[in-house]
């Protein structure tokens, strides 16, 4: 079973509620993002907001950056799911 493949999230209701709350960190972590980036940038017509600024749109990067992260937990927690029976073989060998 490899990662990354869209059927595997409609596999069953735990499945489904899986991905749901990825989906809804995902675009949090969005929202997150571009509210640190949009308050950075007006933060930059002042000198004395300058350093804040420059602090959120460091944040506002690294909340970007935790996109791909959620994913891939995302992705290798249905992996593991689907593939108890194969997990179950192992820990008996």
């Amino acid at each position: 079973m490899k990662i990354f493949r869209n059927e595997r999230r409609d596999q069953s209701e735990a499945h489904r509620r899986l991905y749901a709350r990825f989906e809804l960190a995902h675009t949090v972590v969005d929202f997150m993002a571009a509210f640190c980036f949009i308050v950075g940038s007006v933060m930059f017509f002042g000198d004395a907001w300058l350093t804040p600024g420059t602090w959120l749109f460091l944040i506002g990067s690294l909340l970007f950056a935790a996109k791909p992260t959620l994913r891939l937990i995302r992705e290798i927690k249905l992996y593991r799911m689907g593939d108890v029976d194969d997990l179950a073989h192992r820990f008996e060998d």
